[in-house]
Formats: structure tokens, sequence, C-alpha cells
């Protein structure tokens, strides 16, 4: 039994979201004192000595944490302690926000699940971008997952994406455009082939303008929901390689309740988990296909394990980041992932 296992008992006794916030504070904390972290870096860390290129960048390691853990940016050196080799932060937009009505996350602890309908509660996007500046730390890939505000129309979500883009050009290695979340209204809408060919292209015109003016050139990935069809994600994908992004992530959280367990099945909101990863495996089958593999793909969905990363592997991702499972598994997680992953490793 590890530590976490006794630890975990008190933690799922507060509400998930003060849980989740005390977790934020201790790692900020630790983060804030050079032999914290070192200490965090000596139990956490495992080289694979294997990176990986993807999207232009070289990834120290295959594992990242996805969006949403970190909104605003509040514990980037802890979290890079624990030996991740990218940290997507956000998702972020224009404006402070304060998301939805709580309670808006559900622990389903029978199913190794989570339940939430945050909204994008964050402290807006100068605040992340004063947090990236202050803590940013070495040899770590940093993501900004940005998102229309929620007081913004369908129709207008572009001027967000790009204040967004303008505002993280110069710090994020890559961006990530978030139209997918199922709790912002309207938001999925993006999707569409018209709608996302339209903004994308919005995006991708602004970019080569700041690529022109000599300020690099900073990838653009799009993370997409779990519950498009085929038809639909061959449009999305379409969409994608026709406006010139980057590559996908797959995939965002699920409206899904197939074969859940645990009572709270019932509350409304995205389903992240262990019951997401055969579909999110799926989606990234899928897209593997359709781009032909030339589109490279970071999955995320229910990675509890090596075992789970492998299967992402094996389906075409070229990444793999972990949410739900670093809730349920504990901080070993990312050393149990990479050591998992080495040729010779066992699960």
């Amino acid at each position: 039994m590890s530590l976490y296992d006794w630890i975990r008992p008190l933690l799922f006794r507060l509400d998930p979201e003060q849980a989740h916030n005390l977790t934020l504070q201790m790692l900020g904390a630790a983060g804030e004192f050079p032999v914290i972290e070192s200490v965090l870096r000596r139990s956490f860390w495992f080289d694979p000595r294997t990176t990986v290129r993807a999207f232009g960048l070289d990834f120290p390691n295959p594992l990242g944490l996805a969006a949403g853990y970190d909104k605003d940016g509040r514990a980037i050196r802890g979290l890079a302690g624990l030996g991740f080799g990218h940290l997507e932060l956000g998702t972020v937009t224009p404006q402070p926000q304060s998301g939805n009505l709580r309670p808006r996350v559900f622990r389903l602890t029978q199913d190794r699940a989570l339940i939430n309908r945050m909204g994008f509660p964050n402290a807006g996007a100068d605040n992340l971008l004063g947090q990236i500046q202050k803590h940013r730390p070495k040899g770590v890939i940093l993501g900004v997952n940005i998102g229309k505000g929620v007081e913004t129309s369908v129709a207008d979500a572009a001027e967000d994406y790009l204040a967004l883009l303008d505002t993280f050009y110069d710090e994020a290695d890559y961006l990530a455009v978030n139209i997918s979340s199922p709790n912002t209204p309207g938001l999925r809408e993006l999707q569409e082939r018209d709608r996302l060919e339209g903004l994308l292209s919005t995006l991708a015109a602004r970019r080569r303008i700041l690529v022109e003016s000599g300020r690099g050139y900073v990838p653009i990935l799009v993370k997409l929901a779990p519950d498009l069809s085929d038809a639909a994600l061959d449009e999305a994908c379409g969409a994608i390689g026709s406006s010139g992004m980057d590559g996908v992530i797959a995939t965002n959280t699920t409206l899904s309740r197939h074969g859940l367990r645990d009572r709270k099945r019932i509350e409304t909101g995205g389903l992240s988990g262990a019951p997401l990863r055969p579909l999110a495996t799926e989606v990234i089958r899928t897209v593997h296909g359709l781009t032909d593999g030339k589109l490279p793909i970071v999955g995320a969905g229910g990675v509890f394990g090596p075992e789970d990363a492998r299967a992402m592997f094996d389906a075409g991702a070229s990444l793999v980041q972990v949410f739900t499972g670093l809730v349920y598994q504990g901080p070993w997680l990312p050393r149990r992932i990479l050591e998992g992953l080495k040729p010779d490793g066992k699960d």
C-alpha cells in the first residue's frame, strides 16, 4: 500500500473541488522552495531517456498533465516536479470568470471517474501570464489551453481566441483551442465544419502575421469532444488540416453515462476517468486513420497506468495526458507510467 493510499481517504472526505484546491496549494507551496522542489524531483521524477518530437517541439518524455488541473498556473513548478514532460495550463478566458454554481465536481468512486460542470472558472489571461513568467520551470514544455468567455456569443468567439493567442504567443510552447467542453453554452457548436474552419483560419492568419514579424512559430492544437460521430470527426479533421493547425487533443470529457454504476452518474456535466478511456482511445484511432497518421495526436481520457497509455500510443497518439488518474492514483502515477513504458518495463 502506497502513502497515497493512506492519504486519499482523508482527501475524499472533502468536497472534490475543495480537495483539489488544497492539493494545488500544497504543490504551489512546494514549488516556491528550491530544497522542497529538489525533494519532489528525487521522489517522483523518472527519466525514461525517451524524448518525443511532436508538432515541432521536443518533449522530454511522452506524458503530460491535461488542461483543467491547474487553470491559473498556481502550482507550475510543483507539478513539474512530479515528472511530467509537459503541462497544459488553463482553460483560460480573456477575463476572469467564476464559472458555474457549486457543487460542480463529483466523484464517482465506483467507476473511478469524475463529473464536472465547472464552466471555465479562472482568474483571467493576465493572471495566468504573470504566473508563467514568474514560475516557469526548466525542461518542461508548457501549453496553454484557451477558451471563449461564457458571455461571448458563438458568433464572436474568434475575438476571444485571438486575444488569448496574442497574450500567450511569446510565453506558451503551444496553444490548445478548447472548443469541446460541454459546460460552456454553445461552445461545442464551434466543432461544426464551417464554424471551425472560420475560427481556425482566423487564428492561422494571425499566427502568420506574428511569424512574419519575427516572433517565431507557436504550434496550435485543437481539443475535440469524444462524442462526435465518425462523420463529424471527419469534418473536424478536414477543417483542422485545411487551416494548417498542428495537432489534435483527443479527447475532452464526455456526456455519455454508458455503463456507470455510481449513483452520482445522474449529475450533469462532462465525465472523465476510467469509463472515458475506451471512447477516447477509439477517437484517437479514428483521427489517426482520417489523417493518415500525419497529424500528431495527444491522447487524454482515463489514463490510470502504463497499459492505458500504451493502448493510446498503439492507436496513434504521440503523447498522452493524465488528469483524473492523478486524483485516484496519486502523485506517483507519472513515474509509474513512465517506468512501465520503458522497453523492458513491466505493466
